[in-house]
């Protein structure tokens, strides 16, 4: 048997449709709550132990008891072992690090939690480098390198290991930010530790590389090329980043660097906004709709990632056609032909949005780059 530890962090992820940039700390999830926003973690994490259902008989899980664990591994129809519950309802970080301690002790294979960057440094705290783990991604922001690229992924991984393929443990960086410092624009990323985590190029994330001078040099460049292809009376998305963000000082506009910004007629109409106001101002806005995002450095993710205000339902309304990706010819060249990537919380929508699409890399210069499902990897 092959004995998963399963820990998941239900909540993960709960402050990014409503444009609080993050879920840590329990004013903040409160709050993400009262915005409306909906727990997403057990629906991921239940697409991850999809993929390996057919080895249901030879996986027994450990976790702690309800949505801490238990209730996907049943769900999913492994053998399964609870061995704790929370203290505290809804769970906390203190549940995490109990969980993961009460794991350890199992002798498990390999630890798979779910949760974002908050979570994998709780992992890393208790685990350190003495136990394999993997990471399904679930949080707003995901600067850590030991998450698969999507839900599918991580089950992706699994199979290889249940299968008895040749799968590298490495070790990987665990990064994190300080939300309070993001949601007022500024990022503040810094390196807490290692983990052990099983490598596979297609798979797994990259840890998020920033910027440097010669790439803002370039991004000018990009933000010139998109001014000239603005046009007139049409609604633009805009979404977070640095690429994006001058973009809009190029326009004159301040706009937020880490939030979603509302742009009609070379005007900021609205800053920071979550996906309810982006929703109510789409339903009142007659005309053409577009949307400007970016990469992000060092792992392509262009969707799903400090991104969540555009929802499923608003990228549908909006259009794949309709969307202009702009990255400095440097960001992409860093990511040595591996796919830009698309991780919306929707299998469907990311598999459609996949091919080759447009990037504006330079003044009169764009290219054709490949969009990649993130559970597939390379297409």
């Amino acid at each position: 048997m092959f004995k998963l530890g399963l820990i998941v962090n239900p909540y993960a992820g709960l402050g990014g449709s409503v444009g609080l940039k993050g879920s840590d700390g329990d004013v903040i999830r409160s709050e993400a709550i009262a915005r409306g926003a909906e727990p997403r973690a057990l629906q991921r994490i239940e697409r991850t132990l999809q993929i390996i259902s057919n080895f249901k008989d030879q996986v027994e899980t450990f976790c702690f008891a309800g949505d801490m664990g238990e209730a996907s591994s049943r769900a999913a129809g492994f053998i399964t072992h609870v061995i704790g519950e929370a203290e505290q309802q809804p769970s906390n970080a203190q549940d995490t690090c109990a969980a993961a301690r009460l794991i350890m002790q199992q002798n498990v294979d390999l630890i798979l939690f779910a949760g974002g960057d908050g979570t994998a440094r709780l992992i890393a705290d208790v685990v350190g480098k003495t136990q394999p783990v993997l990471g399904v991604p679930c949080g707003v922001k995901m600067h850590s390198g030991v998450y698969a690229n999507a839900p599918e992924a991580a089950g992706e991984i699994l199979k290889q290991l249940l299968t008895g393929s040749l799968v590298n443990v490495v070790e990987r960086d665990v990064k994190d930010i300080d939300e309070d410092a993001f949601r007022n624009g500024q990022v503040r990323a810094r390196f807490y530790g290692t983990l052990l985590v099983p490598e596979d190029s297609q798979f797994l994330q990259q840890v998020k590389n920033a910027g440097t001078e010669r790439d803002e040099l370039a991004q000018l460049d990009v933000a010139q090329e998109m001014i000239d292809q603005l046009q007139p009376d049409t609604l633009y998305l805009v979404g977070p980043g640095s690429t994006t963000h001058l973009f809009l000082q190029e326009l004159g506009l301040e706009g937020s660097l880490l939030g979603v910004d509302l742009l009609l007629n070379n005007e900021l109409i609205a800053a920071d906004v979550s996906a309810a106001q982006i929703l109510a101002q789409l339903d009142n806005f007659s005309g053409p709709v577009k949307m400007i995002i970016t990469a992000i450095g060092g792992q392509g993710h262009i969707l799903g990632r400090g991104n969540q205000q555009f929802t499923p339902s608003i990228l549908r309304r909006v259009g794949k056609d309709n969307i202009h990706i702009i990255a400095a010819r440097g960001k992409i060249l860093a990511l040595n032909g591996r796919p830009l990537l698309v991780d919306t919380n929707d299998p469907e929508l990311d598999i459609a949005f996949g091919g080759y699409r447009p990037v504006i890399t330079g003044y009169r210069e764009t290219i054709m780059y490949p969009v990649g499902y993130s559970a597939e990897g390379e297409r």
